[in-house]
């Protein structure tokens, strides 16, 4: 099975994406196939598999991420859409998407799954550094999930005027654009000084959750080209 539509891939403007404000961002629908899409959902992996990160202190006094996550390895064990999905991200065509986007050859990417309960949120915040930017995709549906519950990711405008070492409410922000996270829809945006982000406080039954996978873009350090050369990194299969 196929699980990204090149189609649609084909059909986003990379300099439309780039010239985006307050950064780059683009939050397309149906970059999964439909059946591809319904088979990842139908296989998520087992929250038993999920650490928990509650309570986590984080840099500059930011609220804590409430919130199960799964990070990806070699040796995890996951159904099979879910293995052939992460091997096609790890291929060409979507490292050469990422490329012509990010404008940044020497990346690697990591894998999350992130499943979020009631009463949590992620409080606004750039990216490290270290990363080149983030592509979310989404996996909660009108079948289970309430759009009146939240659980959208926020794309938040400073005006360039918030140190990003710092902790400001969402009220601080002059504008907030949420993106469409119910439903076949994913959301690319690059990493910049201000490329602020995060996610109010959801409110749903207590047996349901927000459930998103993430890659993570991450730059190469000279320490990780040279690991490539000896072929030791496990990172994507190109890129």
């Amino acid at each position: 099975m196929t699980y990204l539509n090149s189609e649609v891939l084909d059909s986003i403007d990379a300099d439309a994406y780039r010239q985006q404000r307050p950064y780059p961002w683009v939050n397309p629908y149906g970059l999964l196939h439909e059946e591809a899409y319904e088979c990842l959902i139908d296989s998520l992996p087992d929250l038993s598999l999920f650490n928990t990160t509650f309570g986590r202190a984080r840099k500059y006094g930011q609220k804590s991420h409430d919130r199960y996550t799964l990070k990806y390895h070699q040796d995890l064990i996951l159904p099979a859409p879910w293995t052939e999905f992460i091997r096609e991200l790890q291929g060409k065509e979507y490292g050469k998407f990422l490329e012509n986007f990010l404008q940044y050859r020497s990346f690697e990417l990591d894998f999350f799954w992130f499943y979020t309960p009631n009463g949590c949120s992620i409080s606004p915040h750039c990216d490290h550094k270290n990363k080149v930017g983030a592509h979310l995709f989404y996996f909660s549906t009108l079948t289970d999930w309430n759009p009146e519950w939240g659980g959208e990711t926020l794309i938040l405008d400073d005006g360039g005027d918030i140190d990003r070492k710092s902790a400001p409410d969402f009220e601080a922000f002059h504008h907030i654009i949420p993106s469409q996270a119910i439903g076949n829809y994913s959301l690319l945006f690059s990493r910049t000084p201000n490329s602020w982000h995060g996610m109010k406080e959801i409110h749903c039954p207590e047996d349901c959750m927000r459930k998103v996978f993430m890659v993570a873009i991450k730059r190469l350090t000279p320490i990780d080209r040279l690991s490539r050369v000896f072929g030791v990194s496990q990172a994507s299969e190109r890129y």
